[in-house]
């Protein structure tokens, strides 16, 4: 219903804020890493949105990126995970490293986020890796094929599936990493992917 919303920054405490858009006060919840980086009181910001409605309850929920966001649709697929603890979550761990975590099955650096013990933590990994292989095999670029040196390289190759998860097709991350040192770390090379693909 609303991708984002843009308007004059009113109130910033612990866990929301509120954007006035018009006389409209929008009550936004986010995480607390989000809210440091949003920016001052009566400032103008843009924040990409999810709309949670439940049967008792419509929430508003914010984020500064698109990646942050697609963060947050993941969590809330694996059974289990709330909005409340897939915020908590955002607020501990960025998305190129979550990806990261998800696609090496690093079970320590997912269990070691708040309220995630080893079993979901490994629920985690499973049910978003399937999501990930579901996704390619109905991707309309599943005959695409990223270039050779691309494909030899396991750190390119690990970099490219951890940005899969965060929603870019194979076509537009060839496009991000294809100049970028392959001596770089798989975290590092996914940050710069996201920066060029946020361009």
């Amino acid at each position: 219903m609303f991708a984002y919303i843009k308007g004059s920054l009113e109130v910033k405490t612990t866990g929301y804020i509120v954007i006035d858009v018009n006389g409209v006060g929008y009550k936004i919840f986010m995480s607390e890493t989000a809210i440091e980086k949003i920016g001052e009181i009566g400032e103008i910001v843009k924040v990409h949105t999810y709309l949670r409605v439940r049967e008792d309850d419509m929430s508003l929920y914010g984020f500064n990126t698109n990646e942050e966001l697609r963060m947050f649709e993941l969590l809330l697929q694996v059974s289990g995970i709330g909005a409340k603890s897939a915020i908590t979550i955002l607020s501990n761990i960025t998305p190129s490293s979550f990806a990261l975590g998800v696609i090496t099955n690093d079970v320590a650096k997912i269990k070691a986020l708040p309220g995630i013990g080893p079993k979901t933590a490994q629920r985690i990994i499973l049910e978003l890796k399937d999501k990930i292989k579901t996704e390619e095999a109905i991707s309309e670029d599943k005959s695409i094929n990223i270039n050779e040196q691309v494909i030899d390289n396991e750190k390119i190759s690990e970099a490219t599936s951890a940005l899969q998860v965060l929603g870019y097709s194979k076509k537009e991350i060839e496009k991000a990493i294809q100049k970028i040192d392959n001596s770089l770390s798989v975290e590092e090379i996914i940050k710069i992917g996201l920066k060029n693909l946020a361009r």
